[in-house]
Formats: C-alpha cells, structure tokens, sequence
C-alpha cells in the first residue's frame, strides 16, 4: 500500500509517504509558508521512493479545522494531485492527527481556533491503535467543552488549545496531563488514512473539500 499524505491545516507544514509498513515524513513549523514548502516535500519523498503520483494507491490531506488558508492549501494540493493522477483522496481530520500522534487511549484535542474559541475533538484509540471519534467534532468557547463519561479518569488532552486555555479547559473535563506544543503531522494522517482507505471511506478529487467548522450554516455548539 502507497500513501502519500500532506498538512497545512495550522502552523506546522508536513508531507509523509506511507509504503506498506515504512513511513517517511518531511515536517517544518513555517507560519505562512506553507505554499513555498508543501510542494518541494512531496516531490523529495516521490523522487527519493522512486514513486510517480500514478504509482500511489491514495492521497490522504488534513482536512481541518485549522487555519482557513492553511486548511484550504491542502485540500487544493490534494485535489490537483488526485485529478492529476486519478486518485482517491482520505480526507482526515486535523483534531483527528493530533491524537493519533500521542501514545495514550483517551484524547481530547483542541485547537486554539482565536476569537476566545477552540476547536475541540474526543477521540478513542481502536484495537489497531486509529483513533476514532466520539461525538462531534465542533468550536465553541473552552468553558462551554463538556467531559466524555467513557473511562473518565484517563483522558489525556493535546494541541494549542490546552497552552492557551489550559485552566479553563481543565474546569470543564478531568484529565491525567496534556501537550499543548504540538501539531497536526501527516504521518499521522497517514496512519489514519491507511484504515480509511482499507474500509473503503475515500473520495473523488471533487469532493476532497475542507472543513472550517466555524464556518458551517449551522455552527455546532458544545
């Protein structure tokens, strides 16, 4: 299985090639550099695999939420990689990447989302180690989160909503520590991206589209 995988979603810009069991990333904490630096990993890790496009099984991008051109960046990448080379696309949530990456079972991730908001996310881990989502994925203000019941001493949080809201985050929700200097990295996207693809949850390059969250019609509250 060949998976290329790419985020942009917040300040961290990543790339990563997932072949069979052999991961390999690319990964750079470059505010608003992400157009100038996206492309150029993607071509190094294709080159040094010895990959075209065409040779890929899927694409897998961060869809969101996160910075709104960030998050538009990548699905544009994606779109114009998998039109190109006739690709499905795994589209993967950016809360979603942040608590694949961090070795416990029971995660809240949160994004500082600005505006005095977060994005916020509860997630699982399965008996393959994916995350799986619990609820909604939704922004709200970080006193209005609410605690997940399931194992309710053991949840761990992680991403910049914690560093900035930290206090108040943990008013709302019980848990054991957190990691606030951290972001969305495509490996773990791709990891994602691997379980998705085998159960058949991909879509067309047309329909590989963000999500902003704050930005829906009908915005989620906690």
């Amino acid at each position: 299985m060949k998976i290329l995988a790419l985020d942009t979603s917040t300040e961290a810009c990543s790339a990563a090639l997932l072949i069979d069991s052999n991961l390999t990333q690319r990964y750079q904490v470059a505010p608003r550099e992400h157009g100038a630096l996206i492309l150029p990993m993607i071509e190094e890790l294709l080159s040094e695999a010895g990959l075209a496009p065409t040779q890929l099984d899927a694409l897998a991008f961060g869809r969101g939420p996160g910075a709104f051109v960030g998050v538009r960046i990548a699905a544009g990448v994606a779109q114009g990689i998998a039109f190109a080379a006739d690709l499905p696309v795994v589209p993967v949530s950016s809360l979603a990447a942040l608590a694949q990456g961090v070795a416990h079972d029971h995660i809240y991730s949160a994004i500082d989302a600005r505006m005095n908001e977060v994005y916020w996310g509860a997630y699982r881990k399965n008996s393959e180690g994916v995350v799986e989502l619990l609820g909604e994925e939704i922004v709200c203000p970080p006193q209005s989160v609410s605690a997940m019941m399931e194992n309710e001493q053991h949840w761990y949080g992680v991403g910049t909503g914690w560093g900035t809201y930290s206090e108040i985050l943990q008013q709302q929700v019980k848990i054991v520590a957190y990691e606030d200097n951290v972001y969305p990295q495509a490996k773990h996207i791709a990891q994602i991206a691997r379980q998705e693809y085998l159960r058949g949850q991909t879509v067309d390059a047309v329909n590989a589209m963000p999500t902003y969250l704050r930005n829906n019609v009908a915005k989620k509250s906690c």
